[in-house]
């Protein structure tokens, strides 16, 4: 509104400052009258009502336009008739309802100021007021140009804000499975197991079902506190990485699932935290799945370290027919981890009849 408060009293003093005044619109070329109050009010009726044409666009394009019929139809001369072109240009691009109305009113008026400047005596033939109506035409095709391209503009905005608004709640979707599934799968197998076992090993087993419980808790809380606006850091700094591993794993055999380590020369330098996360989750998810579908079976965790990259393989016992019931979350979430640093993962029954979750991962600068 201060701009366009600004450009309607600008046009306001200079509508009759020599020489624009005498280039003002004369479109019925009656008979030119000097300035008097009802010109001056005429003037101020094409501009100042011009701060007000983004807000109620419509009501300014009426005032600007029976400003504009009271001038021509007097022989007023005055550059504030430039208003009318922007009364309509703005009527276009900003009328939220009743477009259509508006241009068929407008239209409707003047054909009716043609009529009225005929009768008082206008030479101007029908030729000249179809010219004028075309130029006043433009105006308008010229906002609904600039409408449309803001709508345009509005939509993609949306859409975008609305993909970045999906792939959020599948990162954070992602984040609960890895943080939570492995220590409530943990904790369930636990709990299952020391029904079965004498008073002593189920003490043991429910200090470990305790143990992943306050881990599970502790992640959690963590991934919140990341997640909270309000919070300028998580509670825990950092995320797991490839020294968190022999923790991981030793938390597994806890909960049953006899689980060995195999690692292969060295982790290398550029490797990153953003691949050692993901390769913790390759990784736990593993074990995961290894806990629920193969419980009590023997699993080998392998580790490649190479120069450029890391190779990490799990792979689980033969456990008979397979039982999947999954949603598929785990695996589909790892997939777009490890592609997200142009690595490769598979998943599928391994040579000896177990199964095999194989993950290849270049280190920062290299390609898989």
């Amino acid at each position: 509104m201060a701009r366009d408060a600004a450009l309607g009293l600008a046009l306001a003093l200079v509508a009759f400052v020599p020489p624009l005044a005498t280039h003002g619109t004369r479109l019925g070329e009656l008979p030119h009258r000097p300035v008097d109050a009802l010109a001056v009010a005429a003037a101020l009726a094409q501009s100042l009502p011009l701060a007000m044409r983004r807000r109620w666009p419509a009501a300014t394009l009426a005032v600007v336009a029976a400003g504009f019929a009271v001038q021509e139809l007097r022989g007023y001369a005055t550059f504030a008739s430039v208003g009318l072109l922007v009364a309509i240009y703005s009527a276009a691009a900003y009328q939220v309802r009743f477009r259509r109305w508006t241009a068929v009113c407008a239209s409707s008026g003047f054909a009716a100021l043609a009529v009225g400047l005929h009768l008082l005596g206008s030479t101007n033939r029908v030729a000249d007021y179809v010219v004028f109506y075309l130029m006043l035409a433009a105006g308008w095709l010229l906002g609904v140009y600039v409408r449309t391209l803001r709508s345009t503009a509005a939509l993609r905005r949306r859409a975008e804000a609305e993909a970045a608004r999906a792939d959020e709640r599948a990162r954070i979707a992602r984040e609960l499975h890895d943080v939570v599934t492995h220590h409530v799968t943990a904790m369930v197998v636990q709990a299952n197991a020391a029904q079965f076992l004498p008073l002593d090993p189920a003490r043991s087993s429910l200090t470990a079902i305790s143990s992943t419980g306050k881990q599970a808790l502790g992640d959690l809380r963590e991934l919140l506190g990341v997640l909270d606006p309000a919070r300028s850091s998580p509670l825990h700094p950092g995320h797991p990485g490839l020294t968190a591993l022999p923790s991981l794993i030793e938390q597994t055999r806890e909960a049953g699932q006899p689980v060995s380590l195999i690692e292969e020369g060295s982790p290398p330098e550029s490797l990153g935290t953003g691949r050692e996360l993901t390769a913790y989750r390759v990784v736990q998810e593993s074990l995961t799945n290894a806990l629920k579908y193969a419980t009590g079976l023997p699993t080998v965790v392998r580790l490649g370290y190479h120069p450029s990259s890391l190779d990490i393989s799990v792979t689980t016992a033969a456990s008979g027919p397979a039982v999947v019931n999954g949603s598929g979350r785990g695996l589909a979430g790892l997939r777009e981890r490890v592609e997200l640093f142009g690595g490769t993962l598979s998943a599928g029954p391994s040579d000896d009849g177990g199964f095999t979750v194989a993950a290849h991962l270049p280190a920062a600068g290299e390609s898989a």
